[in-house]
């Protein structure tokens, strides 16, 4: 079974075919089925790239979008009344691998 290591995101991932992986969202219209090509593959099979290996690349099918729970971000200075408080939900994406090449 043939693996790969790809970078999306800031962060890099090891796929093979018929994972389902949780990844950064990524910009641009996508929908639920769409495909995605990951042209960034660091490593493949045997292979090492200098960064990235060259015609190396991985399909993806896009299954499902969603929103981690809110992390609260909190600010505070004591003395001086200064108090803010801020959520945020970061989305994710979660695709499945379909081809590595």
């Amino acid at each position: 079974m043939t693996f790969a290591i790809i970078q999306t995101g800031g962060k890099q991932y090891k796929v093979s075919s018929g994972d389902t992986v949780k990844i950064e969202k990524i910009r641009g219209d996508l929908k639920v089925g769409d495909k995605i090509t990951f042209d960034k593959v660091l490593l493949s099979g045997d292979e090492i790239g200098t960064p990235f290996v060259s015609g190396a690349k991985v399909e993806a099918t896009l299954s499902e979008i969603g929103r981690n729970k809110t992390v609260e971000v909190i600010k505070y200075k004591q003395k001086s009344r200064y108090f803010k408080r801020n959520g945020h939900r970061q989305p994710w994406f979660k695709v499945k691998i379909e081809k590595v090449s």
